[in-house]
């Protein structure tokens, strides 16, 4: 009887193995019974059966038309009869949606939609105007590509949209693998599936994929996977279901697994609910983790990303230059940044790249020359105050802008010095202009400085004072 009881708990303790399993972990192994049996992807990394695939695409669908969110580029998707309007208008949605949250892109896509609604629009604008809309939305180098693009297709593709996901990827500047394959599937119905950030951690979480997400075996498999599951009746709603459910459901830090309606073909999640032994990973697979399975984390522990590279440290000095206007009001002096490189076009302040740490008469004296250069005439380093530093991350850059300030009176200097590169604005037009949100945060700066030390003298200081705009908000 205690042998009969021994087997029985043998028995129960496979049944539950073989379930998590899902019939055969291909990754893993039995020491006891397959000691050399080999990683093959196709059982475990992959969807290998096409009656999961329909289940899968069937709840994700209906999870999706209960649950999306309204939103005005997938509204177009769906009404918009002219093809040409609707390939233009996801196209317009997608760019901006590359490193940028969807509640930061509505109003912009509003804004931009209601100016250029047509491709043709787009190709008429100067690259100023696309600037100025686009200024607080960060990645500049966007627009200025949409902008391009627009002219690219009125100028050499008569009008025309490209009407394929290889089309798009070929002719459309700034269109890579997931933009093309997005536009394609939602705008054009191809059958193609989508790689992003939200779908790389729902598949890497479904089928328990564990290796670097940015290494190329795993991108490879990750684009296999996902033209395997697409569905073929509704290619563009279902990519869009499945970035959906990585936004809202299958979240980096708080994923919730009990909402989630593929939960039963996830394998991060049976692992959760039914922890097995920890299994030896050959070292043939380029999917399977190189790290052991952290139980505190759960589903977290996948998808596995390599160290974020530290972001580059850089400091610049940068002059507020503002003389009188004939009503009073301050004006401020901008240049226009090169068309290549960094906020490329953008308006700025006088600005200097610090290659090394100086001191304040040196910056000052650098400053000087450098304003004197732009305007023509000879600066006192004496007139220059020194405001303060404000720090502003790029995705790559840590800058720090260390200001200072001159009023400039010299008659010479304040007239005609409006041109091509070069433009006197007051404090609200240049909060409107083509401006990053970095001078935004060094003019508001600027602006609170003064206003301290002006009333100082005549009211107590409390102890938190707020300048609002409304793309920056200042505190000291």
């Amino acid at each position: 009887q205690a042998h009969r009881q021994h087997d029985m708990t043998t028995m129960w303790k496979q049944n539950a193995l073989i379930s998590f399993q899902c019939h055969v972990d291909a990754c893993s192994f039995f020491a006891e019974e397959e000691p050399t049996n080999p990683c093959t992807p196709t059982t475990y990394h992959t969807f290998h059966e096409p009656a999961s695939v329909l289940q899968i695409q069937k709840k994700l669908l209906n999870w999706y038309d209960k649950e999306k969110r309204e939103l005005p580029w997938r509204t177009v998707a769906l009404k918009e009869p002219d093809v040409n309007i609707r390939t233009y208008a996801v196209w317009v949605s997608e760019i901006m949606l590359q490193q940028t949250q969807v509640a930061t892109v509505i109003e912009y896509y509003n804004r931009w939609m209601k100016r250029w609604p047509t491709v043709q629009d787009l190709a008429a604008a100067s690259l100023e105007e696309v600037n100025k809309m686009w200024a607080g939305l960060g990645y500049y180098s966007r627009g200025r590509r949409l902008h391009e693009g627009a002219q690219k297709v009125v100028t050499e593709m008569e009008g025309q949209m490209p009407r394929t996901v290889d089309s798009l990827l070929k002719q459309l500047p700034g269109v890579g693998r997931y933009t093309a394959g997005a536009i394609g599937s939602i705008a054009l119905g191809e059958v193609s599936g989508v790689v992003d950030g939200n779908v790389i951690r729902v598949l890497c979480r479904l089928r328990a994929i564990g290796a670097d997400s940015t290494s190329s075996a795993v991108t490879e498999a990750l684009w296999t996977l996902a033209n395997t599951v697409v569905d073929p009746e509704r290619p563009g709603e279902f990519n869009q279901a499945l970035m959906e459910l990585g936004a809202r459901v299958c979240t980096p830090k708080a994923a919730l697994c009990g909402q989630c309606p593929l939960k039963t073909h996830c394998h991060s999640y049976r692992k959760v609910l039914i922890p097995s032994p920890d299994f030896s990973t050959p070292a043939s697979c380029t999917l399977c983790p190189t790290e052991p399975w952290l139980d505190d984390l759960g589903v977290h522990n996948f998808p596995r990303k390599p160290a974020k590279k530290a972001p580059r440290v850089e400091q610049t000095l940068t002059c507020v230059a503002r003389r009188p206007s004939e009503d009073g009001e301050d004006e401020y002096l901008l240049t226009q940044r090169p068309n290549k490189g960094l906020l490329a076009g953008m308006w700025e302040f006088p600005s200097l790249l610090l290659d090394e740490e100086n001191s304040k008469v040196k910056q000052k004296g650098a400053l000087c020359a450098e304003v004197g250069r732009i305007l023509g005439v000879e600066v006192n380093k004496d007139l220059l105050s020194y405001v303060g530093e404000v720090v502003h991350i790029f995705s790559h850059i840590h800058q720090t802008y260390i200001v200072y300030s001159v009023s400039v009176e010299d008659e010479h200097a304040t007239e005609e010095t409006q041109s091509e590169k070069l433009q006197w604005l007051t404090r609200p037009a240049l909060l409107e202009a083509a401006v990053s949100t970095g001078l935004k945060k060094v003019c508001l700066h600027h602006c609170y400085i003064s206003y301290r030390s002006t009333r100082i003298t005549f009211l107590p200081q409390r102890k938190h004072e707020t300048l609002f705009h409304k793309d920056v908000q200042i505190s000291a």
